[in-house]
């Protein structure tokens, strides 16, 4: 039998879900519509997930597999039902329009133009369910001279200025190794959800939600743009620091490790240096702020390293604790699983798959005090709940069993 262990099952058992009772369609595959849809599900909506015949999200396979379906299929789409269903066929188009009837959110991340194609455009669902709010994710947006092109996470991650930064100077740039553009674009939806839902308990009315992936990764470049139109810099690549606040960098330690160290406040700063044994530098007064800090980086920087370098990382985690100066490890995925503050906030869960075994699994964020998200049930198998829910907007069994052999849909056995 499914199950997960964690405290906020246990708490999630006994409290009311935050989304309870909201309806979620999803339509999109692979990363950053269902990331949104998991989202909600993990507090409490339902949502449908509507795949393919046969093969499925291509999610399901991606990565390292277990017993046939991707591990992280059970992050992905955990909380969710599965519908296989063909959006090619007219038949299946005319399901999606029943369940969009009776939807608060759907959701979708095709290219621009798909959902159209197959007489699904958001305006028409929006004349049959006034109140429905759409989320539409894509590459560049739903307008502009370049919506009709692919986009994939890592474009718009180069195209919102990220992928330019992430790298040492002088060096090829590199990506930022997981798939962060289609996460962010994923959380980015998720608000525009929440606002749009609010908009409609104020006056009723639905809308459309248009979140572009390379503007949810500009979205987030902070002083990027404005330094550029106010004095036409251009911010490069800088490794492990970060240009203009000073000093923050990861420094090597005698073992091999890396401490990063963040002593860029004033009063931080000056507790680092005496900590090193530079109370010269604490008292200098054009090191008093951050702007004296940026001119003198580099010496900064060989100072702090030169103490780091005749100390294990554990030795000055150990001291930078004792002084209040943030500081931390490179992590790995090996260390967060052993980690016991991770395990405190209940962030590795355990859930329980069909064959007996267990399976790690990230927690639950954000942390609710009174309605927190909960891992209600794990993710599906293929067309596990197509039954269901067609009898649920009114088919009956013989209808089902007709769209089976037409490959319309596909149930759980196939």
């Amino acid at each position: 039998m499914d199950s997960v262990h964690s405290k906020e099952a246990e708490a999630g058992a006994s409290r009311p879900a935050a989304l309870a009772g909201l309806k979620v369609l999803e339509l999109g595959q692979l990363i950053a519509g269902p990331f949104a849809a998991k989202t909600l599900a993990d507090f409490g909506a339902e949502v449908i997930k509507v795949e393919p015949p046969g093969a499925g999200d291509p999610l399901r396979k991606w990565r390292m597999l277990k017993d046939g379906t991707s591990v992280w299929w059970q992050v992905q789409s955990r909380n969710k039902r599965s519908l296989a269903l063909d959006l090619r066929d007219s038949e299946g188009q005319a399901i999606v329009r029943s369940l969009a009837l009776e939807a608060d959110v759907l959701i979708e991340n095709f290219r621009p133009g798909a959902m159209e194609g197959w007489g699904l455009a958001p305006d028409d669902l929006l004349k049959l369910n006034p109140r429905l709010v759409v989320l539409r994710i894509s590459g560049y947006g739903q307008t502009g001279p370049y919506r009709d092109r692919p986009g994939f996470g890592v474009i718009g991650e180069a195209m919102g200025g990220l992928r330019h930064l992430t790298a040492e100077p002088g060096r090829v740039p590199v990506r930022v190794g997981v798939s962060i553009g289609d996460t962010l674009a994923a959380l980015h939806g998720v608000i525009g959800i929440l606002i749009a839902l609010q908009h409609r308990h104020a006056t009723g009315e639905g809308q459309v939600i248009d979140v572009a992936l390379y503007e949810s990764v500009f979205n987030c470049m902070e002083s990027l743009l404005p330094e550029y139109s106010a004095f036409g810099a251009v911010r490069g690549p800088a490794g492990s620091a970060l240009p203009g606040i000073a000093p923050t960098n990861a420094y090597r330690c005698k073992d091999g490790g890396y401490a990063l160290i963040a002593g860029n406040g004033d009063s931080i700063f000056r507790r680092l240096a005496a900590l090193i044994g530079r109370e010269d530098l604490a008292r200098d007064p054009t090191l008093a702020d951050n702007a004296g800090r940026v001119a003198r980086v580099h010496e900064l920087d060989e100072i702090i390293g030169a103490w780091t370098a005749q100390r294990t990382i554990d030795e000055v985690l150990a001291a930078l604790e004792q002084a209040s100066v943030p500081a931390g490890r490179i992590y790995t995925v090996a260390d967060i699983a052993a980690d016991p503050h991770y395990r405190a906030r209940d962030m590795l869960q355990e859930v329980q798959l069909e064959d007996g075994s267990t399976l790690a699994v990230p927690g639950i964020v954000p942390k609710l005090s009174r309605t927190p998200g909960s891992h209600r049930r794990n993710a599906p198998r293929l067309g596990e709940d197509s039954d269901a829910i067609l009898r649920d907007v009114g088919l009956t069994p013989q209808q089902i069993q007709t769209l089976r052999d037409r490959g319309v849909i596909q149930g759980a056995q196939g």
